[in-house]
């Protein structure tokens, strides 16, 4: 399974079939976003290294070389930065 590094802090290992918001919520991360759907790019961040493939149509404004988490998968190990995430809480 390809790895996701976050923040050059965090890995996680991608599951193809999702996106890498689906990935990170999987691994227990509470990533910014709002809309799931490309629109508002509050997701948005930077692909370090790697590739990766849209399931949807980025409708936000993206610059080279920044992606939305939201609406993408990673082809293979990545490395991402500017992701503005949370460990989520666990409750007994």
């Amino acid at each position: 399974m390809p790895q996701i590094k976050i923040n050059r802090i965090v890995s996680i290992e991608s599951n193809p079939s999702n996106t890498i918001l689906e990935t990170m919520e999987n691994a227990g991360l509470e990533a910014e976003y709002h809309c799931r759907d490309g629109l508002c790019g509050a997701c948005k961040c930077k692909l370090v290294s790697g590739e990766v493939e849209y399931v949807g149509f980025a409708m936000a404004y993206t610059q080279e070389n920044e992606v939305l988490p939201c609406i993408c998968r990673a082809k293979g190990d990545i490395e991402l930065e500017s992701v503005h995430y949370r460990q989520k809480v666990k409750r007994a």
